[in-house]
């Protein structure tokens, strides 16, 4: 395949994660509240001393975490509405930066690297708030329900101030960097960046045949995540198969656990994305 042809097929798999995400964005953007409800549910169970039982939210919670430990967080860069908003926003602010011809802003790597641990703090805090039955008084605070609300059109905000001020801050944030809401500060992405996953669809490289310094992948990478070399039992849990890594190697370096398969095929992706739609049809999303 000649690099007409590999720039091509580059910018086909990235109108096609586009579509996907946008189709995911209108028509089911209920499936991360949904499956963070369930997380809410089962602590707020556990501190009142009942009985867990599996509903609606638990469900979801149950099966987007099984769907992630064997496809990978596609879930994340493919149809989590936080996480498409994010990269919306990120996009119009650096296209808006290139017709001014300014140099966007960028929070530093190092910073960044810090800042990835704030999600287990924000789940480890909404966990103590939920088992303590304080979660409740917290009613208008939650960035989460106003993004609800307003995708919903109801704009009737009134006692929703703080979370409606903690959501422009997140906008900000995913504005000055790609994936920042993901990597910072979503209590879900610290649930499933803990599951395993498995090597089927874990992105690898081989290190043997890459070009001395050549950090392509990582720079590319909305994660800043370097890639395990092959036959590591390690998977980076923070990866969000936005596969766009794979198309910026100049070595072709980066697969899956299938050998010969890339993870960025299109009827891969399709593949998944159906079946995630259909899951999500089934538990009634």
């Amino acid at each position: 395949m000649n690099k007409i042809d590999k720039k091509k097929m580059k910018k086909i798999r990235v109108w096609i994660r586009a579509v996907i995400q946008l189709l995911f964005f209108l028509f089911i953007p209920s499936a991360f509240t949904a499956s963070f409800n369930g997380v809410k549910y089962i602590f707020t169970q556990i501190g009142d001393g009942a009985s867990l039982e599996i509903t609606s939210f638990v469900a979801t919670l149950i099966v987007l975490c099984i769907y992630t430990v064997i496809f990978g967080r596609f879930f994340c860069g493919f149809a989590c509405a936080f996480g498409s908003l994010g990269d919306a926003l990120h996009a119009f602010y650096v296209w808006v930066c290139k017709k001014i011809k300014k140099k966007p802003i960028k929070i530093r790597a190092g910073w960044m690297k810090k800042l990835s641990a704030v999600k287990y703090l924000v789940l480890a805090a909404i966990a103590v708030l939920c088992f303590t039955g304080y979660y409740s008084k917290t009613q208008g605070s939650s960035p989460w329900d106003v993004f609800s609300m307003l995708h919903a059109g109801n704009f009737h905000l009134s006692g929703y101030t703080v979370g409606v001020i903690l959501l422009i801050l997140i906008a900000v944030g995913m504005c000055l960097q790609e994936r920042f809401f993901c990597r910072v500060l979503c209590p879900m992405g610290a649930v499933f960046s803990i599951l395993p996953v498995l090597p089927l669809f874990s992105l690898r490289r081989d290190r043997d045949n890459c070009i001395k310094g050549c950090k392509a992948c990582t720079m590319k990478c909305p994660a800043d995540i370097e890639l395990s070399p092959d036959k590591s039992p390690e998977a980076a849990g923070d990866c969000f198969q936005c596969q766009k890594c794979i198309d910026t190697c100049p070595k072709g370096n980066i697969h899956t656990g299938f050998n010969g398969v890339k993870g960025n095929e299109i009827v891969l992706t399709l593949v998944r994305a159906g079946v995630l739609l259909g899951l999500f049809l089934w538990l009634g999303i």
